[in-house]
């Protein structure tokens, strides 16, 4: 089940994102998303959120939006490919006319994903933080 993220969602959400984040982007360092975690944590209660949860209501993925900008979509290790990214992403597409979004160019992974559901890369840029190239990806409904 898809839901708007709540308070209570926190500490469930920011593990999602730390364990993802470590885990899809193993080129990057593992520290760098731990320095990041506070902040991000912060951040998280004033952001457009929406949490998958499973038949018991354990969170098990979410989707951040800014917009119509994707800030990620984050799904916990035990639940990954089973279909809640594509939810999630689903939901999104319900509620936006247009999406876009960066991914990194050696997360393969996502890159096929959001190829295969419609996303079409625009351009290539270098992140700065992280100096990982990055693509910027769009989606738009067809009417």
């Amino acid at each position: 089940m898809i839901r708007t993220f709540q308070f209570t969602d926190l500490t469930d959400v920011m593990q999602i994102w730390l364990n993802a984040n470590i885990q899809a982007h193993r080129f990057i360092p593992a520290l760098y998303w731990q320095e990041h975690f506070e902040h991000v944590k912060k951040m998280i209660p004033s952001a457009e959120l929406y949490v998958s949860e499973n038949t018991s209501g354990v969170l098990n993925g979410f989707i951040g939006l800014s917009g119509d900008y994707i800030a990620g979509i984050f799904v916990a290790e035990d639940a990954r490919s089973r279909g809640i990214g594509k939810q999630l992403l689903n939901h999104a597409k319900l509620i936006r006319k247009t999406l876009s979004l960066n991914v990194y160019q050696k997360n393969e992974r996502a890159v096929r994903f959001y190829l295969r559901e419609g996303f079409a890369i625009q351009s290539q840029n270098t992140d700065p933080d992280t100096e990982e190239t990055e693509h910027l990806m769009t989606w738009r409904k067809h009417l």
